[in-house]
């Protein structure tokens, strides 16, 4: 038996050597050819080489690359670009080997050359069997697990951990601690955008604490300026500004979305909660004014109301930077590129584009009335006022309701039948007139100071006695209209009639308007001491009777006051005689001839500059109607709210409906004179607040077509709301809404929602993010310098509840955070742009807060937050033509109000403010979610000579 068991043994021996000896010779095999990961390191190659032929828009040869199943099968040519496992039978491998100029890919005419590393990564991925994975930023976040370093003693949190990994991989070390006071000025500027003053670097340095940096930290969080730093980041990407934009660049008064973001900032609203409001904040249940407010987000866009522009064309374009403004700020896709095809690098296609744009397209773009919180309590007041005077008036007179019934019952069937009729428009189109299903029309696109708008209307009544025009809300309009004024006010220069058989139009006779009456007859107001154009008689809007006197300087008002003016208002034009054929002498009724045309012209001149705006007083929606009632016509006193109210049955009226006819009614009864300007005495209060652009969800919605190369006029197949496949799905059954698609955006599924913020705030903070380019996570982006690092926040961050000021917490009392930015030349040799990050950051200050560290080392600061932009010293050339298109009110700031923060220096998008843009500060014109930096000498003139600088140096 012993020397079987010694061969046995022997055998057992040599068995396991040969095994070993196939284990080093494989982990040498493996070492000299290190597997190829699709994602990280072929994916690159082919997006920047061969997809703009063979990718998700083209298809070369009936071939994609992008997909394994495409590129492993024939083409028509019959040729198999990659065969797995077999580099030297793939016709991929052999196309980019060959040294043949016409079989050679990529095609010299495409200026592109893959490097031999690249032809090396691409024969050996093959020859690996082709592996394909997806793209780790469409993937949704795991938290991986902390990496080991062997300097545990550095690190302060679990950022470190990939920081120091990532350092020692490299063979560098990490930077020691910067000194105390570089890293509160550094914590400062980083937080609240401002330096520490003489006193709080005193106290820091006093402060011998072991948590002496924590509670810095933690009072600078606390700080209402944190709100104005973290906010001018987000306001970039949201692209806001303090004007229209393009030609006439006009101001728009809208500041209250900056103050939305700057307070939500402050209050650390959870960044999911933060995204829904801007989407979608009037589509949640009983939504607040800061919600509605927020949905500015979307409204920030450019408007141009250019001469001749196309209203709906421009809501595209409008509609267009939309898109692309979700793409930088949430997504961080460049989305923008499928507006015209598919995506050329990313599985985006153009259907699932307008799909995604199919949720924004169902709004009316609000301009709303909106007040602060101190103006809201004193509103509030007022309205509380009025209800203890009408409750008074109600418990000193108990028969009110037997009183008020008897004048219901008299004014609900004192009007004539009134006929709608269809209108033409004709002569100058500039301003477009779009018809509405009820009858009316609104004007949008270009609105004229001055015009006279023509409409012309051929029937077969038999008579007609008298016109009736009615002035209509609508969300589309200034404050809600219903007209185009900064106020949604208008004005009527003159209203003329006349008519001709439509068989001879030239022979036209002219009405004569015997009489107009209005629900509503407005003061003289002089507008001489408004408008910058001053006439040779003074223009006054006033009472309906203005509308006929055939004076161009007068026109019926509508401005009731704050409140007030923004109500539907009818007038009446009662005409001499009805309308007769031209032949019959004008005095004597006659029955109208079959087919008169009757053309109205409405003329508006009360329009000009004024200290606010290049004011239009144009009418904004309004209906024409006629009646052939006999007798005297007059304007149906009756608000059209009220008469809608009275159109309903008593039992089904609810209180408040009730109560609002009791505050018309109560103001027609003589005997209550005394309550009644009591009343309007307190109306005289009402405040005007400020507007805000919103959003309103319409009741018909738009159907949503695919556009050809962008095209509104080339409409292809139409869509529903849908979302990218390569994205989180949609709950089932969702409804096609804002807020369905911005709580798609916010799902814990959405792979590149948190990971795309996270990526920003580290970018505040470090210069560069982890991935560089912040606005695109698609299949052409770098490699993120710590892909791992990258995962982590994005998780931490939701799991935190979406809390951004505790990521704020965990970088900045992070060791990466608190090192020192001293380069060594071998560092810089090794890391010059400090992707590793074994230093601390090192690059300059925005523009916002260049201004902001000289006033406040000045001791000019004035450290209010919020309110109206502000407008500082400024070239006042850059404000008239030609620089601008015409005279812009820039009204330089008097008092501490010219030493405001840079965040609040009113944003003219035409004519940026100059020491901002010198500074590289965007100029709102689209989302910007990575500012240039830049160093030329005008920088340093700035600093030298600008009147500012040279105030606060002094």
């Amino acid at each position: 038996m012993g020397p079987l068991i010694s061969q046995v043994r022997r055998y057992r021996w040599f068995t396991q050597l040969a095994f070993a000896a196939a284990q080093v010779f494989a982990a040498a095999g493996s070492a000299a050819a290190p597997a190829i990961d699709f994602s990280h390191d072929v994916r690159p190659i082919l997006s920047e080489n061969c997809f703009s032929c063979h990718g998700p828009d083209k298809h070369k040869g009936d071939l994609r690359l992008d997909i394994r199943d495409s590129a492993v099968k024939p083409a028509k040519s019959g040729e198999i670009a990659i065969i797995p496992n077999q580099a030297d039978k793939s016709e991929l491998v052999r196309r980019i080997t060959t040294t043949d100029a016409d079989d050679h890919m990529p095609p010299e005419d495409s200026h592109k050359k893959l490097t031999a590393a690249q032809v090396e990564t691409l024969k050996e991925w093959v020859a690996q069997g082709a592996i394909y994975s997806g793209h780790w930023a469409f993937t949704p976040p795991v938290r991986p697990e902390l990496p080991a370093v062997k300097d545990e003693k550095w690190v302060r949190n679990a950022i470190d951990h990939f920081i120091l990994a990532r350092v020692e991989r490299e063979g560098l070390k990490p930077s020691p601690e910067a000194d105390k006071v570089t890293l509160l000025r550094r914590l400062s500027l980083d937080l609240i955008g401002l330096p520490p003053t003489i006193q709080e670097v005193d106290a820091f340095l006093a402060d011998q604490s072991a948590d002496a940096y924590e509670k810095q930290v933690g009072r600078l969080l606390a700080s209402p300026h944190y709100g104005e730093r973290s906010g001018r980041h987000w306001l970039d990407a949201a692209r806001y500004a303090d004007s229209d934009g393009f030609e006439k660049d006009k101001p728009r008064y809208v500041w209250f979305y900056r103050d939305y973001v700057i307070n939500s900032f402050n209050h650390d609203v959870p960044y999911d909660r933060f995204i829904i409001e801007q989407l979608a904040g009037d589509q949640l249940p009983d939504a607040t004014q800061d919600q509605v407010v927020a949905t500015g987000f979307l409204r920030n866009s450019m408007v141009n109301e250019e001469g001749g522009i196309d209203p709906e064309e421009f809501r595209m374009e409008e509609m267009f930077d939309r898109m692309d403004c979700i793409g930088k700020s949430v997504l961080g896709l460049t989305i923008q590129c499928a507006q015209c095809h598919n995506h050329k690098y990313d599985p985006l296609t153009q259907a699932e584009y307008y799909k995604l744009f199919a949720f924004l397209n169902n709004d009316h773009e609000k301009q709303q009335v909106v007040y602060s919180a101190d103006e809201l309590m004193k509103l509030s007041d007022l309205r509380r006022q009025m209800r203890e005077i009408e409750a008074e008036l109600r418990h000193k007179n108990p028969d009110w309701q037997e009183r008020m019934a008897k004048w219901e019952e008299q004014a609900v069937g004192d009007q004539p039948h009134w006929t709608v009729i269809p209108l033409e428009h004709v002569g100058d189109n500039s301003q477009r007139y779009l018809p509405q299903t009820d009858g009316s029309y609104l004007a949008q696109g270009y609105a004229p100071t001055k015009l006279t708008a023509v409409f012309t209307w051929t029937t077969h009544l038999p008579t007609v006695t008298a016109v009736r025009l009615e002035l209509l809300p609508d969300p589309n309009l200034p404050c809600g209209g219903p007209g185009r004024s900064l106020f949604g006010t208008c004005a009527l220069t003159e209203f003329a009639v006349d008519y001709a058989p439509q068989s001879e139009p030239a022979k036209k006779t002219k009405v004569k308007i015997a009489n107009a009456t209005a629900d509503f007859d407005q003061p003289v107001i002089d507008l001489e001491s408004n408008f910058y154009d001053k006439s040779t008689h003074h223009r006054v809007t006033g009472p309906v009777k203005f509308a006929i006197d055939g004076d161009d300087n007068t026109a019926w008002g509508i401005n009731a006051g704050p409140g007030r003016r923004n109500q539907p208002r009818k007038a009446v034009f009662q005409f001499a005689a009805p309308i007769a054929p031209a032949t019959q002498p004008a005095t004597q009724p006659t029955t109208q001839p079959a087919g008169t045309t009757i053309t109205f012209q409405l003329k508006q001149n009360h329009g000009g500059w004024n200290s606010d705006d290049l004011m239009t007083n144009n009418l904004g929606r309004f209906r024409i109607s006629v009646t052939s009632a006999p007798g005297p016509v007059a304007a149906d006193p009756l608000p059209q709210r009220v008469r809608d109210i009275l159109s309903l049955p008593k039992a089904r009226r609810t209180s408040s409906q009730t109560a609002e006819v009791f505050s018309y009614w109560r103001s027609t009864v003589a005997e209550w004179k005394d309550a009644n300007e009591r009343i309007e005495a307190l109306w005289k209060q009402w405040l005007t607040g400020s507007t805000a652009f919103t959003l309103m969800a319409r009741n018909d919605g738009r159907t949503t077509h695919i556009l050809e190369r962008g095209d509104m006029f080339k409409k292809r197949e139409s869509v529903n709301a849908g979302v990218p496949a390569f994205l989180n799905a949609l709950p089932t059954g969702a409804e096609p809404t804002r807020l369905t698609l911005a709580q798609w955006l916010v799902d814990r599924k959405a792979p590149t929602t948190a990971r795309v913020f996270m990526n920003r705030v580290w970018q505040a903070y470090f210069g560069t993010g982890i991935v560089a380019t912040s606005e695109d996570f698609g299949f052409q982006v770098a490699e993120p310098s710590h892909p791992e690092l990258l995962d982590w926040l994005a998780v931490e961050f939701m799991d935190s509840g979406w809390r951004l000021k505790h990521m704020h917490r965990l970088i900045v009392t992070s060791a990466t955070y608190r090192q020192s930015s001293r380069v060594t030349p071998a560092l810089y040799v090794k890391d010059p742009y400090n992707r590793a990050l074994a230093r601390g950051p090192r690059f300059r200050v925005e523009g916002e807060i260049v201004r902001d560290i000289t006033l406040a080392a000045s001791g000019l600061l004035n450290p209010k937050v919020g309110g109206r932009s502000v407008m500082p010293p400024a070239p006042l050339y850059l404000f008239q033509p030609p620089v601008s298109y015409a005279p812009f009110p820039w009204v330089e700031e008097t008092g501490t109000e010219k030493y405001r923060r840079g965040l609040y220096t009113f944003r003219r998008r035409s004519t940026p403010y100059p020491v901002l843009q010198t500074f590289d500060v965007p100029n709102g014109e689209s989302s910007c979610v990575r500012r240039l930096r830049s160093n030329s000498p005008l920088q340093a003139l700035a600093s030298l000579n600008e009147p500012t600088f040279v105030e606060c140096a002094q």
